[in-house]
């Protein structure tokens, strides 16, 4: 059984001088492929419906305990946010930010869960592990 979800998920990153706009909207999309992102005043800004793309590459990178601890630490209702290192993003991989932004500032991911609630889509994009393993849930 499946569900489903309604979530807004809004990401932005900031776009210094120094750096190419372009490569800056490659690292966001590296990590949610469903991002179009619009350059507005030094920064890109994108908002999308789903976390596909990036609960794809949590599986793969097999860091699901990590992005669970990151998103039930930021919860609050039904939000949570994160920061991921931008050069991580550049090169396809995700990395939380955690502490100090990053020289060039990180991705700032906000997401807003509408339906059912933000537990149980967390569970959805990074399920609880055991040995390093999703377990299924349903």
């Amino acid at each position: 059984m499946s569900s489903v979800y309604s979530v807004d998920v809004e990401i932005t990153a900031p776009v210094n001088d120094t750096e190419v706009t372009a490569r800056v909207a490659d690292a966001v999309q590296n990590l949610f492929p469903e991002a179009d992102p619009d350059h507005r005043a030094g920064e890109l800004v994108a908002e999308v419906h789903t976390m596909e793309g990036f609960s794809a590459e949590l599986h793969r990178a097999e860091i699901l305990d990590t992005a669970r601890s990151v998103f039930f630490d930021s919860l609050a209702g039904d939000r949570f946010a994160f920061d991921l290192k931008k050069q991580a993003a550049f090169e396809g991989r995700v990395n939380f930010a955690v502490g100090e932004p990053a020289e060039l500032g990180d991705i700032h991911v906000e997401v807003t869960v509408r339906e059912p609630d933000a537990d149980s889509y967390i569970d959805y994009v990074a399920p609880p592990t055991e040995d390093g393993k999703p377990i299924d849930t349903e």
